[in-house]
């Protein structure tokens, strides 16, 4: 019987079972779990969100291959206000580099957010800047490259400062506080494919 864990990985904890120096890791918040269970997909060091944990190899290769086209959303504090324009920018894609090559993002649905989302605070916070207005938008990808919404933001003129995922799929973080999971059932595929 398949496992999974829906996990709300906290901001500077690497997305891996594996020390890397002095760094957080899976293993601090699932010491005693499977060596067959494994992240579906990974979350930067500074960013935060869910992160899906699993042996279900099917799954696995549903989520990671990008033929599949599954929406992830994210929540992601700006710097400054941003623009109708810039959001549009979001919507009809990019231009940004992946691997030293230009590349055109896919479509994408953005939505400014008019407050903040519930989100707990973050250790160590946000810088704040008084004369620097911050935003927030929701920014819904069917594709994951490395630091894609990061490079995204800021080829729109509005740099990440806090990028949270909120959902794959269906599937969503709420109720789940940062550091903590819960565990799930064979119902999850039908939220995070659908």
């Amino acid at each position: 019987m398949p496992q999974y864990f829906i996990f709300h990985k906290p901001f500077q904890v690497l997305s891996q079972f594996s020390a890397e120096g002095d760094k957080k890791t899976l293993f601090d918040f699932f010491p005693g779990i499977s060596k067959n269970i494994y992240p579906v997909g990974r979350l930067d060091f500074d960013s935060e969100g869910l992160l899906l944990l699993t042996d279900d190899k099917t799954l696995t290769h549903q989520l990671l291959d990008p033929s599949f086209a599954h929406p992830r959303t994210y929540w992601v504090q700006l710097e400054g206000t941003i623009t109708e324009d810039a959001i549009q920018q979001l919507q009809q894609g990019v231009t940004i580099s992946i691997d030293g090559k230009k590349y055109r993002t896919k479509k994408a649905v953005a939505k400014i957010l008019k407050e903040e989302p519930p989100v707990a605070e973050r250790n160590p916070a946000v810088r704040f800047r008084k004369n620097i207005p911050t935003s927030w938008i929701s920014l819904t990808l069917t594709e994951g490259k490395n630091r894609q919404v990061r490079k995204m933001t800021a080829a729109t003129g509005f740099p990440t400062l806090r990028l949270i995922r909120y959902a794959i799929g269906n599937l969503t973080l709420d109720g789940i506080a940062p550091g903590s999971y819960k565990a799930a059932g064979d119902e999850i595929k039908e939220l995070v494919l659908a």
